[in-house]
C-alpha cells in the first residue's frame, strides 16, 4: 500500500493517535461500559496494525542482517531478492552490488596469490636443486660454475618478484612460508647493510614502524582497501600538480578548467622546505584569483600519502630527516589551510591521479595511469573505479635485469623504472646515441632540446623514443601479470609532442606482435591533456560538503 518507509511509520503513528482521540471523546461522552469494550477493541486494532508494521519492516532487515553476516563470514557473491521500492529496496541493491564487488576484489586477490606463488617457486626449486646437486656431488665439478650461473640467474628472479610485489603493493613485512632458505635469503638483503636496505629503510619510514621478514606457517589475510577516489567536479575548485621540474595549477569551474598555469621549479635539488612551501602557496593563490571562491583543493604529487601526509617523496629529497618530520609531512596541509581556511582537500599520489584522469576521460574501470617526467608515476583504477590501497610505486619496481642496466641513484638500484621511463631515460639515451644536448641546463631543458630534434626529424633523436616505445610494451605485459588491465593511459613532460606519438605507436606495434594475448589498449591523449589532465583530475579528489 505505501512503498516507503517514513509515510508507512507517519501512517501508523497518525492511526495510533487517531484511536487514542477516539478513545479519550468515548471516555468522556459514552457510558462506562461501552467505553472500555471501544477501547479494548482500539487497542488490539492497534496492537494489529503495529504488528503488520513490524513484520512489514523487522522481517526484512533480518534477511539483510544474515545476508552481511554471510558476506563477512566469506560468502561472496551472493544476491538477495529486492523484494520492495522503498528504502529497504534500495538497500538490498547496495549490499547486492557490496557483495559482488567483496567477490571481485576476493577473485583477483586469490588470482595475484596464486600466480605470485608459482613465480616464486619455480626459481626456489631450480635453487635448491642446484644447490643440493653441487653440495652431494650430484653436479660434477666441471659443471659447478655453470649451474651456479643459472642459481645466480634464478636468484636475481626472485629478487626482482619480491621487490616487484613490495613496491607495487607496499608494507613493512614479509611474510614467507615454506623453503627456510627463501625467508634466510630475504634476511639477508632486506636489512641494514643488505642489498635492499634503501627498500627496508623507505618503508619503515613510510609506516613508521620497523621493517620485518616473518616467517610463517599461515600467511595473513590480504589487508586490501579498495576505495573511490574523486569524479567530483561541483562548484569552484584547484587542481595542483607537483612535478619534480615544475608545479601545474589549474583552476576549475564545475568541471571545466578556466586556467591553467606552469611553473619551472627545483624541489628536488632544494634543502630548504621553505622553499617548497613557498611554491605550493604561490600556484594555490594564481589559481584563487581566476575564480569567484575556493570550494576544494586537491593535489597530486609525487610520493607516499596517508591521510594527507607526506610520508615519503623524492620531491622533498634533499630536505634533512628532522626539517622534513617538522615541515613536510603537513605541508600540504598546512599550505591550503593558511591560504583558505578550513576547506575541504585531499592530496593523493601522482601515479593515482594519472589514473584517475584516465578512467574519467575513458568512463572505464582497469586503467593504468603512467606518468613519465621526472620520474615514473604509475597508478591503477580497478573495474569497480576504484583504488586499490597499494603503493603502485612501480619506479622503484625492476623492468630489466641486465648487468649493465642504468644504476638509479637514489635507491641504489639497477633496472628500475624511473631509469626507462622518465627524462633521465632520454638523457641517457641520447648520451649513448650521439644526440646533442647542452649539460649545464636542467633535466628537463634537455629533455626539450631531444623533443624539438626528434620534432626537426633528427634520426638518432626519433630512435629514442621509439626504443622506450618497445621497452614499455615489455614492461607494460609485466604489470599486466599482476594488476587486471584493459587501458593504460601516458601522460606527463616525456610523452608530449612528436616523441611521445611515436613511443606509444611502437608500444602498440610491439604488444600487437609479442603479446596478442593481452587485450591492452595503450592511449595517448592530446598534448593539453598531457600537460594539465593530473591538475584537473587532482581538483575532483575532494568532495565538497553540502
Amino acid at each position: 500500500m505505501f512503498k516507503d518507509l517514513k509515510t508507512q511509520l507517519f501512517a501508523s503513528s497518525m492511526a495510533a493517535i487517531v484511536l487514542l482521540l477516539l478513545a479519550v471523546w468515548f471516555i468522556t461522552r459514552a457510558i462506562y461500559t461501552p467505553a472500555i469494550i471501544i477501547i479494548v477493541l482500539m487497542c488490539i486494532f492497534l496492537v494489529g496494525v503495529n504488528l503488520w508494521f513490524s513484520s512489514r519492516v523487522s522481517e526484512p532487515i533480518a534477511k539483510l542482517s544474515d545476508h552481511a553476516r554471510r558476506i563477512a563470514e566469506g560468502t561472496y557473491g551472493i544476491k538477495l531478492e529486492k523484494e520492495r521500492d522503498d528504502e529497504l529496496g534500495v538497500l538490498t541493491e547496495e549490499i547486492n552490488d557490496m557483495s559482488e564487488k567483496v567477490a571481485i576484489a576476493e577473485k583477483s586477490r586469490t588470482e595475484f596469490i596464486s600466480q605470485v606463488s608459482h613465480e616464486l617457486r619455480t626459481p626456489m626449486t631450480t635453487i635448491a636443486g642446484f644447490i643440493d646437486g653441487i653440495l652431494d656431488g650430484t653436479i660434477p665439478a666441471e659443471k659447478r660454475d655453470y649451474y651456479l650461473k643459472i642459481v645466480s640467474d634464478e636468484i636475481k628472479r626472485l629478487s626482482r618478484l619480491v621487490k616487484t610485489m613490495l613496491w607495487m603493493k607496499g608494507g613493512y613485512k614479509i611474510y614467507v612460508r615454506g623453503d627456510a632458505r627463501i625467508y634466510d635469503y630475504l634476511c639477508s638483503v632486506y636489512c641494514a647493510g643488505g642489498v635492499r636496505e634503501f627498500d627496508w629503510d623507505y618503508m619503515a619510514n613510510v609506516f613508521e614502524r620497523p621493517f620485518e621478514v616473518v616467517q610463517t606457517d599461515t600467511l595473513p589475510a590480504a589487508k586490501d582497501s579498495p576505495k573511490a577516489i574523486g569524479g567530483h567536479m561541483d562548484g569552484c575548485r584547484i587542481g595542483f600538480d607537483a612535478g619534480g621540474s615544475d608545479r601545474k595549477v589549474s583552476a576549475v569551474i564545475n568541471g571545466e578548467a578556466v586556467y591553467s598555469e606552469e611553473v619551472v621549479w627545483f624541489p628536488k635539488i632544494n634543502s630548504d622546505p621553505d622553499y617548497h612551501y613557498a611554491g605550493i602557496v604561490a600556484a594555490l593563490k594564481s589559481a584563487a584569483e581566476h575564480m569567484p571562491r575556493v570550494d576544494a583543493v586537491g593535489v597530486s604529487s609525487a610520493g607516499i600519502y596517508i591521510n594527507n601526509r607526506t610520508m615519503n617523496a623524492s620531491l622533498f629529497l634533499k630536505v634533512p630527516k628532522e626539517q622534513f618530520d617538522a615541515k613536510v609531512k603537513d605541508i600540504y596541509i598546512r599550505a591550503i589551510t593558511d591560504t583558505f581556511g578550513n576547506v575541504p582537500y585531499s592530496v593523493v599520489n601522482d601515479g593515482d591521479v594519472t589514473a584517475l584522469a584516465g578512467a574519467m576521460s575513458l568512463q572505464d574501470g582497469c586503467v593504468m595511469g603512467l606518468a613519465m617526467g621526472t620520474s615514473e608515476a604509475a597508478g591503477y583504477i580497478d573495474r569497480n573505479g576504484d583504488l586499490l590501497g597499494w603503493f603502485n610505486e612501480l619506479a622503484f619496481a625492476p623492468v630489466d635485469l641486465s648487468e649493465t642496466a642504468a644504476v638509479d641513484e637514489w635507491s641504489g638500484d639497477r633496472g628500475v623504472g624511473c631509469k626507462y621511463f622518465s627524462q633521465d631515460a632520454v638523457i641517457r639515451l641520447a648520451a649513448a646515441a650521439g644526440v646533442p644536448t647542452d649539460a649545464a641546463l636542467t633535466p628537463a631543458q634537455q629533455l626539450q632540446q631531444v623533443q624539438e630534434l626528434a620534432r626537426q626529424g633528427h634520426p638518432a633523436a626519433r630512435r629514442i623514443f621509439r626504443d622506450m616505445g618497445v621497452c614499455l610494451a615489455h614492461t607494460l605485459a609485466l604489470y599486466a601479470a599482476i594488476y587486471p588491465l584493459c587501458h593504460v593511459m601516458v601522460l606527463g613532460r616525456v610523452a608530449s609532442g612528436i616523441g611521445g606519438e611515436w613511443m606509444t605507436e611502437t608500444c602498440r606495434r610491439v604488444l600487437a606482435e609479442e603479446y596478442p594475448q593481452l587485450p591492452l589498449e595503450v592511449l595517448l591523449p592530446d598534448d593539453r591533456f598531457r600537460r594539465i589532465g593530473q591538475s584537473v583530475a587532482a581538483a575532483s579528489l575532494p568532495q565538497v560538503r553540502p
